[in-house]
């Protein structure tokens, strides 16, 4: 196949496409915890089970992204963590007819998590690689990751109105229809130009040197933390609405998932525009600070409203975080390359693993009370804001 040359809005776009194929992968599943606990009767804790395992999968992924890029090059690498996502959500809508459904949501979610962790590791740098304007870089950034947030938001709307009037019964289907992106955004990224990041080649810094600053690893926690505030609160979204909320799934579908993927988009566009005109980090310490209300809010509200409030100041402080520490990060550390962007991914996927999880384990301990889960939400808000204001 012809490359499409010289052309990196054709990459930018493709990377782009990638993160909505991530807001999938991360998303689409969430919207049918509540009708899986019905149908097939499987616990909070064990649907927390499947989240966690989700983003095991993609942190071992992360940590053996380094040797699988060295060893298939970026191209193939990106190529093949499409075809895992697609293959993945394929396997959702087929296994549970033929095996037992939790066995089944497990082994589909190893395929896509596989995918969707190498997509999130190679992402990043294939887009910093891209020959743009030093001071655009962040910029860029931002607003490549907004594209997870339209992406979950389309996740929810479409799915949502397919649910409608096709009913929910019919979930494997738009199951189906969502595969179809990720195998066709491979072969966009067979076309398209990529200028290798550091670490493909074996340069770049190492995973041990990197260990070593400690300024590297202050990142690693900021991102660990950035993780478990996002997810704890976007896996849950739609349980939340419903059963703590008192929402109609169509209802609660739109009023928190939606606000909160839509407030974190607009949150990541903002930042797109000011990143060249103020302080990130001073931003995200004041980010770090509304999450504290914010989940809090979302804890205890004495009305579904302020629970809505809740959840969308803690997308717009979300939204701001993942990126931020990304950016930052490689301006500071800009030879970091491949294992530097694992590394941050590894971090982050250690925080969506363990938030979406202690949500769940303790919503059981408090008998399914989901207000009572957010309360771990505030637990790492807290220990973001005390990390930011750690100097270096």
């Amino acid at each position: 196949m012809k490359l499409i040359k010289n052309s990196y809005s054709h990459t930018i776009s493709a990377c782009i496409t990638g993160y909505i194929i991530q807001a999938v992968v991360n998303n689409f599943i969430t919207l049918l915890f509540v009708y899986f606990r019905g149908r097939y009767f499987i616990t909070p804790t064990n649907l927390a089970a499947i989240s966690a395992f989700n983003f095991f999968v993609q942190l071992t992924v992360d940590m053996l992204s380094g040797g699988i890029v060295r060893l298939f090059g970026c191209r193939g690498t990106v190529v093949a963590a499409h075809f895992f996502a697609g293959i993945g959500l394929v396997f959702m809508a087929v296994l549970p007819g033929i095996m037992p459904p939790f066995a089944a949501l497990l082994v589909s979610s190893a395929f896509y998590a596989a995918g969707g962790g190498l997509i999130e590791v190679m992402i990043s740098p294939i887009v910093e690689s891209c020959p743009t304007p030093e001071n655009r870089k962040a910029s860029i950034m931002s607003l490549l990751h907004s594209f997870y947030c339209w992406g979950q938001l389309g996740v929810i709307l479409i799915s949502t109105l397919f649910f409608y009037f096709f009913g929910i019964k019919n979930w494997f289907i738009i199951a189906f229809i969502w595969s179809a992106l990720p195998f066709l955004n491979a072969v966009y990224f067979m076309l398209v130009p990529i200028i290798p990041p550091p670490g493909e080649d074996g340069k770049g810094k190492s995973i041990l040197s990197l260990l070593k600053n400690p300024s590297f690893r202050r990142f690693m926690v900021i991102m660990l933390c950035a993780g478990a505030c996002e997810l704890a609160l976007a896996q849950w979204a739609s349980a939340y609405a419903q059963d703590a909320l008192g929402l109609s799934k169509l209802a609660g579908d739109v009023a928190v998932p939606c606000v909160f993927a839509a407030v974190m988009g607009i949150s990541r566009i903002i930042s797109s525009h000011l990143s060249r005109k103020i302080n990130l980090e001073k931003y995200m310490l004041y980010c770090s600070a509304a999450l504290i209300i914010g989940y809090g809010l979302a804890a205890a509200e004495p009305h579904p409203i302020f629970g809505i409030i809740g959840c969308a100041v803690c997308g717009y402080a979300v939204g701001v975080l993942w990126p931020g520490t990304y950016s930052v990060c490689a301006k500071e550390m800009p030879e970091g390359g491949i294992a530097m962007f694992s590394l941050l991914a590894f971090s982050g996927d250690v925080g969506c693993c363990a938030g979406p999880g202690l949500v769940g384990t303790v919503a059981d301990f408090f008998g399914g009370n989901l207000k009572a889960g957010m309360l771990v939400g505030v637990a790492f808000s807290l220990l973001l804001f005390i990390e930011l204001l750690r100097k270096k």
